[in-house]
């Protein structure tokens, strides 16, 4: 095990250099001059050029990637460019507003999709089974935003139920008050592909020789499918988690911005109108990282799911 890590995390470096110095020239040659869109269509050449000294853009190429990539290695992203806010402290108090909505958003996609999908496996061929899925197409054919529409006018407008927006510095107001509304919209819009694909993971487990084999002795049915079912079939389940994680997070990105929740998306959200590079580069670079970490954590759990599972 911890030969297998130490090459995992061996192998994490080339990628995570990849990932720099792609999005080093991306922002550098395809994102515009920061200089120009800063300074306003009225500034003078000398403005501007002042401006691009101040920033360190007037330093040769090979200059600023070496300053990008100290800024990665020490996690020392200065100032934003727009507010001199320091960058550290954004993600310092952004960060837990994103993380109360993410985190229930998770849990329950992960518990809620798992329980749908076997219980639409265990009544597999029957008209219950032929409903859901009927449903959960018609629930995937809708845009995220007209759920956000509809219930916002619903619970919020016309109900009363939630508020449309708002945020407090206490974590059980959020969780209680103002994070339910969206919670719940991201769970019902996630739960319609969860079910579908977790339903086929069961599906497949349960159509192999050890089920049968299983049901020959005289094994019940619940027995069957909690105890050996449940338990081959969290290998497919937590893959898919892992590589939906990422989306997961970018999908709070979008619900801060449409409930105002004052989290790390709506801040990205921001920088991207004000061409605030340092804040999105950080951001984008922690994200890379953040999916290799969890793509980690997950091949342990195989191991912690499956003691069969050998790491080479």
């Amino acid at each position: 095990m911890a030969s297998y890590l130490i090459r995992r995390i061996w192998q994490m470096i080339p990628t995570l250099a990849g990932v720099i110095l792609l999005v080093f020239f991306l922002f550098k040659y395809f994102g515009g001059d920061p200089a120009e869109i800063l300074a306003g269509l009225k500034a003078s050449p000398q403005q501007i050029a002042s401006l691009r000294q101040q920033l360190g853009l007037d330093k040769s190429v090979t200059e600023q990637l070496w300053i990008f990539v100290r800024k990665v290695l020490v996690f020392d992203w200065g100032r934003s460019w727009t507010t001199n806010e320091e960058i550290s402290n954004i993600f310092a108090t952004r960060l837990p507003a994103t993380l109360t909505i993410m985190v229930p958003i998770l849990i329950l996609d992960v518990v809620l999709g798992t329980i749908c999908g076997m219980a639409v496996a265990y009544v597999r061929g029957s008209l219950t089974d032929r409903a859901v899925m009927v449903i959960t197409t018609l629930a995937l054919s809708i845009s995220f935003l007209v759920y956000v529409i509809v219930a916002q006018y619903v619970f919020a407008f016309r109900l009363g139920w939630f508020p449309v927006q708002g945020w407090s510095n206490s974590l059980w107001t959020n969780l209680s008050v103002y994070t339910p509304l969206p919670v719940l919209l991201a769970v019902l819009v996630g739960l319609a592909p969860a079910t579908r694909l977790y339903r086929t993971f069961f599906l497949d487990e349960m159509g192999n020789e050890y089920v049968r084999t299983a049901r020959a002795k005289g094994v019940g049915e619940n027995t069957i499918l909690f105890k050996h079912v449940l338990r081959n079939a969290m290998i497919p389940i937590l893959t898919n988690v892992a590589t939906q994680l990422p989306g997961i997070f970018i999908g709070s990105f979008l619900l801060e911005i449409f409930f105002s929740v004052p989290g790390l998306g709506r801040e990205v959200y921001n920088a991207v109108n004000r061409s605030d590079y340092p804040v999105i580069q950080a951001v984008t670079i922690y994200l890379a990282v953040i999916t290799m970490v969890i793509n980690l954590l997950t091949d342990v759990l195989y191991k912690v799911v499956d003691p069969r599972v050998v790491f080479k």
